[in-house]
Formats: C-alpha cells, sequence, structure tokens
C-alpha cells in the first residue's frame, strides 16, 4: 500500500521492495535502542515484521517504522524513527496514522516500548503502562 500526503513532500509505503537497508542501518545505529544491534541483526529483524518507508519526491528514504504482528490479535510496534534533518515536518504524526488505520493491524492490541515520545503515541490511543520483559541472550 502507499500512503501520499496531502500537503507535504512525502510518501508512505509498505512495500518491502522499496526499503533501503543503508538507510535503515544508519538510522538504526544512530538511535538509543538499536546502536548496538550488528547490521546482520538489523537487516533479519525486518524479514518478518511489517515494514513502513517514508520517502522525499526525491525517492530517498527518510524515515522507518515496523511491526511485529500476528495479523489476528496482537502487534508491537518497533523502531519508529525519522532522518533527523526531516523531524518537525508532521512525520512522526503521519506515520501513526497510516499505522493505526492500516487494515492488517488496526483491530489489533499495539505495543510499544520506548522512553521518548509518549505525547505523540498519546494522541493515537496509546497508554503507559507496566510491562515486563525478557532480553535477548546472545
Amino acid at each position: 500500500m502507499e500512503w501520499i500526503h496531502d500537503s507535504l513532500p512525502y510518501r508512505i509505503s509498505d512495500s518491502v521492495d522499496e526499503l533501503q537497508p543503508d538507510v535503515i542501518i544508519a538510522l538504526l545505529k544512530g538511535s538509543y535502542w538499536a546502536s548496538e544491534r550488528s547490521e546482520e541483526t538489523i537487516r533479519a529483524s525486518w524479514k518478518e515484521s511489517h515494514c513502513f518507508g517514508v520517502y522525499n519526491t526525491d525517492g530517498l528514504q527518510v524515515g522507518f517504522m515496523r511491526v511485529v504482528t500476528d495479523g489476528a490479535t496482537f502487534s508491537w510496534l518497533c523502531d519508529v524513527i525519522v532522518d533527523t534533518g526531516h523531524r518537525g515536518n508532521g512525520l512522526g504524526k503521519w506515520m501513526m496514522a497510516v499505522l493505526v488505520d492500516h487494515p492488517r493491524i488496526r483491530h489489533t492490541s499495539i505495543c510499544l516500548n520506548t522512553r521518548d515520545a509518549h505525547g505523540l503515541y498519546e494522541k493515537y490511543g496509546f497508554v503507559r503502562v507496566e510491562t515486563m520483559g525478557r532480553r535477548a541472550t546472545q
């Protein structure tokens, strides 16, 4: 699927064929949550995920998010990121609007684990709750 923004020169696509691996790796390596992931792990992480790319009019990928889902009851939102040069344009809000209305995801409970942007996510129905988790071991 593809979404074109009404007033901004960007589009979102969930086509895996359009993803730009080098851009995604650079974006995630610059994040606080994925900076220690190997390139191999980053590439493997989107193979079983539903991925969304944000692209400018030149076709350069400037944003990314992925969702791990069973498509029926549960979705986990991961790796939401916008290139620093494109932040402040409302892309995060648009990405979330696309996500929560996506036909494969909208009827599922969506979880997210983040240290920042709580205000953004709360606008789309996310609530802060205590969670437990187990970290992967090598």
